[in-house]
């Protein structure tokens, strides 16, 4: 019996790349950078299974080059990178990875949330280009976060995770979501509000939500005009989820206080993006959920997906059970 061949653009954990070749073929590439685009699509005319970041795009364009396919695997939670409708359509089986960052990627949003707070980066770069001259009282004055109150824009299982942080801290936490979590509210003590009342009374504002038709642009203009004049967004969902441009006035404006971001509305970001340039701004490379245990457990799970979907099984992750 031949067996099926998972395409690999790039480099993924060894255990997740034997666990594939114990029933697959393989074509694996061993590299860090994005594939081009010829690559890739040669890659993809004898795939039957691809495994990929979300930094692939997969839509029905690309799928035309793919006459084989049935088994798309996302080494992320996240997904809006597939075209789901367009998978299902040609009976494409589609899978995530949630879960195993969870942890991960609350303990990143928390430090970004801190970082932002007591102004590290900046306090770094202070020390560290020879201005440390004097101690003075004022000198790199920051946010308290113990006590104060945070407001969590999507509480899935991520967002429970930054809320049991918070709850570590003394804080009080309110939350907005498509539904209400009564669980959560029992076991974190955590309230349930509207999105503004949330913007409007909380001293930081963490957007936690995945980025779909309805949360694209959530918070632009008038969410923002909306927030505390010292409040601190944090953002590690997605960038097209917060209005980059009305963030940046806000910023420039300083009608806000800050914010902590992991996530831009395109990545890499352009270098001229004046939020690398503002002060009061954290930025990060999007690495929500890079550490090495975590990576490794996302390939893995990807890896069981794929092979689930392969030999007739129901993917634990299956983002498109129609």
């Amino acid at each position: 019996m031949t067996k099926p061949l998972v395409f690999v653009p790039h480099r993924i954990a060894e255990s997740a790349l034997a666990l594939l070749r114990e029933r697959c073929e393989v074509d694996y590439r061993d590299i860090e950078e994005k594939l081009d685009d010829a690559s890739f699509a040669a890659g993809l005319q004898r795939a039957d299974g691809l495994m990929i970041y979300s930094r692939h795009k997969i839509n029905a364009s690309v799928l035309e080059k793919a006459p084989r396919l049935r088994v798309v695997s996302n080494i992320a939670v996240g997904y809006d990178n597939l075209d789901l409708p367009a998978l299902t359509a040609r009976g494409i089986l589609a899978t995530n990875t949630p879960d195993v960052l969870t942890e991960t990627t609350a303990d990143l949003t928390f430090a970004l949330l801190m970082a932002a707070a007591r102004r590290v980066p900046e306090a770094d770069r202070f020390v560290k280009n020879g201005q440390w001259n004097e101690w003075l009282p004022s000198l790199m004055l920051g946010k308290d976060v113990h006590g104060a109150t945070i407001g969590i824009v999507g509480m899935g299982r991520i967002g429970e995770a930054v809320a049991r942080r918070a709850k570590g801290f003394d804080m009080n936490i309110l939350y907005f979501n498509r539904s209400r979590k009564p669980e959560a509210e029992k076991a974190l003590g955590v309230q349930f509000t509207s999105l503004d009342d949330l913007l409007s009374r909380s001293d930081y504002v963490v957007v936690m939500t995945p980025l779909t038709p309805e949360t694209e642009g959530l918070i632009g203009e008038r969410e923002l005009a909306l927030m505390k004049s010292d409040a601190i967004l944090i953002n590690t969902s997605r960038g097209c989820v917060v209005d980059e441009q009305a963030l940046i006035r806000s910023l420039t404006e300083r009608r806000i206080g800050g914010a902590g971001l992991d996530v831009f509305q395109m990545e890499p970001t352009p270098k001229d993006n004046p939020l690398l340039s503002l002060p009061h701004v954290v930025t990060l490379p999007h690495i929500g959920s890079a550490t090495r245990e975590t990576r490794e457990k996302m390939a893995l799970k990807a890896a069981r997906n794929m092979l689930a979907g392969l030999f007739g099984e129901r993917p634990e992750n299956l983002l498109n059970p129609s």
